[in-house]
């Protein structure tokens, strides 16, 4: 993949004395395959078993010479040294060591898609590295309590010096937002500026490749749409689908019957129907901006919580449950982050010019699986679904012989 790998940024900061400094350093690729890793795997053991001449040592592994002398507070600089900022900046390069962690396990999951036929084995592995993304950002939503503990009035002793840097320019978060599927025109604006606005020009490059490089959304759209068992030459889902739930409809329609209120209420709730039905009114509302996945590959989403139960659907299952849950978990660390701006900065404006408002407002819009979020709407008790041919309850077992 290799149009869409998207490189580190870790090490942006660091130039040669030759280089300019406008100068775009070029990076290693942030997920090498395996054969760029080094043959001797370990740096004590060689790839035959034998010792090197070298022992490795803990510390000098971790680089902590270099790590634990990274935290430089202004107010130490400027002869004042305030306590809380050494806390400051080290939860936030905590946070950034996490965003490069998603960002590796994203890259691999990326890699891992971008097959036209994405081995059953393959499945296991995006779906562990899915979780693992979740867990981490559960972590760092968790970090925020952590971060709380200092307050405004202790934000307040150093927050002047920091200007005009601001967490709004941390590129490694525009990169996960890209590659997890945010598009830019849904992006909200600054004061008019773009997103990339406040960022240095080789990070601006970054980001912009980013943007045009396939993403989570647009490989696990191409996934779902090549699931073959929707229609078969005995088996139509759509169809038998569409049955089943007009059937529902009038059954509550007639169980509504006296009760006009609730009858209007639930007759305005079955209109997100229509799109189910009707291909051409779901590619409108493609077009629209109201729905973003493409008609085929909802509907095997549909097909695939419906039937999860089938074997060789679970996985597919689980690999949407678990992106669901990164959305999720997303979405949470940018509502808890919005709250906390508000905590800390009141109704003032953060150092970037974005405030509570505009947080808040992320967090309501920057879904890009909010179409799986929708696939709840159209879910039919497991005594209501139609029943599968045995041919193809065969195809979705697996086999032996």
């Amino acid at each position: 993949m290799s149009e869409g790998r998207i490189t580190d940024v870790s090490a942006m900061g660091r130039r040669s004395q030759e280089e300019q400094p406008g100068e775009i350093v070029n990076l290693p690729e942030m997920v090498p395959s395996s054969s760029e890793l080094p043959p001797e795997g370990c740096p004590v053991m060689s790839g035959d078993g034998a010792k090197t001449s070298e022992v490795l040592y803990y510390w000098e592994y971790l680089h902590l010479d270099d790590l634990l002398n990274s935290q430089t507070p202004k107010s130490a600089e400027r002869g004042n040294a305030v306590h809380d900022e050494v806390f400051f900046i080290a939860v936030h390069q905590t946070t950034e060591l996490w965003f490069k962690q998603i960002l590796f396990e994203l890259e691999s999951v990326l890699a891992l898609m971008d097959q036209e036929r994405i081995p059953e084995r393959d499945l296991g592995v995006i779906l562990s590295r899915l979780q693992r993304i979740n867990v981490v950002q559960r972590l760092l939503v968790d970090q925020l309590d952590v971060l709380e503990t200092m307050t405004p009035l202790d934000f307040l002793d150093f927050r002047s010096m920091l200007l005009p840097a601001s967490g709004f320019q941390s590129v490694q978060f525009r990169l996960i937002e890209n590659r997890f599927g945010l598009l830019e025109k849904d992006r909200l604006r600054i004061e008019g500026h773009s997103y990339s606005a406040t960022l240095r020009e080789d990070h601006v490059d970054l980001v912009t490749r980013s943007e045009n490089a396939p993403s989570l959304f647009d490989y696990v759209e191409q996934w779902l749409a090549r699931t073959p068992f929707l229609r078969t030459k005995d088996f139509n889902f759509i169809a038998v689908y569409h049955d089943v739930a007009e059937a529902k409809h009038a059954a509550t329609r007639s169980a509504l019957d006296g009760h006009p209120d609730q009858l209007a209420a639930f007759e305005n709730g079955i209109r997100k129907f229509d799109a189910i039905f009707d291909k051409a009114v779901w590619d409108q509302d493609v077009k629209q901006g109201s729905r973003r996945l493409t008609y085929e590959a909802f509907m095997a989403a549909l097909f695939i919580n419906l039937y999860r139960d089938e074997p060789i659907l679970h996985m597919p299952y689980l690999i949407l449950t678990a992106i669901v849950d990164v959305d999720e978990t997303l979405t949470m660390w940018r509502q808890r982050h919005a709250l906390m701006a508000h905590r800390m900065l009141g109704r003032l404006t953060g150092t970037a010019g974005s405030g509570y408002d505009y947080l808040d407002e992320t967090a309501k819009r920057y879904t890009p699986f909010r179409d799986l979020f929708d696939v709840a709407t159209y879910l039919l008790p497991r005594t209501s679904l139609p029943r599968l041919p045995d041919t193809l309850v065969g195809d979705l077992d697996f086999r032996t012989s």
